[in-house]
């Protein structure tokens, strides 16, 4: 539960203030960490003691102390000298490290639960009996937040993540796969849209900073209870999968901006062949030239609007006229005609999410 590069660090910490050399071992007498060489001639006299009923003990020149966990012995602490000074030191480092297994436990405990929180594999009535053991509180406004980033595990994204939420609040931080970081974020009672797109985006600027930059953050919606959490989860998942497709040119997306891409992502490949070939007779969409998918995207981006679509693309309003008029012999789809803009534009979609599960899925 706690990785022997903190005890390390600690120990270094306290010879640093204390003066003395420290070495932290296992119940079998082998080193977990130390500030002194040679140490290994120590270990059968840690493990004996670690056997004896006393607490703390003089060894040849060192002080022997045991660190519990609860009830459950888990090191023993090795102080280079002899006389009360040292004695005292001895306990005050057996002291902290002692109350290090309890904090790193009791993380570790509550990012266990979260892990499964998320994953859906609690009962409703373990959700809530743990987070009362846990001092979790159950009727918060919570949103789940997701961070991808490809950057190989030595960048430390999780931790990294961790130090710019800081300790001292409710949120958690954790992780159930290699890419993927879980921020799951308490939200002030008129925290809304706004202050969670300003947390996203704080995210990724620290990353940036960090040297991280290849980054996409998306977030579910808001929930008021401790079991919806993992709907909030899901939401942000699909926001990640579907922003990909759809929004591949942001770096953060929210589930309540997918519009109409959420139900085209969760359309069978099959309907989505058989829609394209109704529809266009076997032909795709996406197989005209340059020239007229630069006309028919601007077009889609000036509402329909045949003045405004001529004057951003530079040419003559008969131009455009002539354009349209040529992709609805081709298409039998007129769209300057509401419904018919609507068809071709899903369609469109449609073939891009094809394209796309056909590059990763299949």
């Amino acid at each position: 539960m706690i990785s022997n590069q903190i005890l390390q660090n600690t120990i270094e910490g306290l010879k640093g203030i204390a003066r003395v050399e420290l070495c932290v071992m296992d119940v079998e007498g082998k080193i977990v960490a130390t500030t002194m060489d040679s140490m290994e001639k120590c270990g059968a006299q840690a493990a004996e003691f670690a056997k004896s009923p006393a607490d703390s003990q003089e060894i040849q020149g060192f002080q022997y102390f045991k660190i519990f966990d609860e009830a459950q012995l888990e090191y023993v602490l090795l102080v280079s000298g002899s006389g009360d000074d040292v004695y005292m030191i001895g306990k005050m480092a057996a002291f902290q490290m002692q109350g290090l297994l309890v904090a790193y436990k009791e993380r570790f405990d509550k990012d266990n639960f979260i892990k499964n929180l998320l994953l859906d594999n609690l009962l409703l009535v373990d959700i809530y009996s743990r987070a009362k053991k846990l001092h979790i509180p159950t009727d918060v406004r919570r949103v789940a937040i997701i961070v991808e980033t490809t950057a190989v595990k030595d960048n430390n994204v999780l931790e990294s993540i961790r130090t710019l939420f800081g300790s001292g609040n409710n949120d958690f931080i954790t992780s159930v796969d290699e890419n993927n970081v879980i921020v799951v974020k308490e939200l002030q009672e008129n925290d809304g849209p706004k202050e969670i797109d300003k947390v996203a985006k704080n995210i990724l600027t620290f990353l940036n900073k960090e040297g991280i930059t290849d980054v996409r953050v998306s977030y579910g919606t808001t929930v008021g209870e401790i079991k919806e959490v993992s709907r909030s989860y899901k939401e942000a998942k699909m926001a990640l999968d579907v922003g990909k497709i759809f929004f591949d040119d942001r770096s953060i997306i929210a589930y309540s901006e997918l519009g109409i891409g959420r139900l085209i992502y969760q359309l069978p490949i099959p309907l989505c062949k058989l829609f394209i070939k109704e529809i266009f007779d076997g032909k795709s969409p996406d197989d005209f030239d340059e020239e007229t998918l630069t006309t028919i995207n601007k077009f889609f981006e000036n509402s329909l609007n045949v003045s405004e679509t001529s004057r951003q693309l530079f040419i003559h309003r008969n131009t455009l006229v002539y354009r349209l008029d040529k992709l609805q012999k081709g298409t039998g789809l007129d769209l300057r005609v509401f419904e018919d803009a609507i068809t071709f534009k899903i369609a469109l979609m449609v073939v891009k999410y094809m394209k796309y599960m056909e590059r990763y899925e299949y």
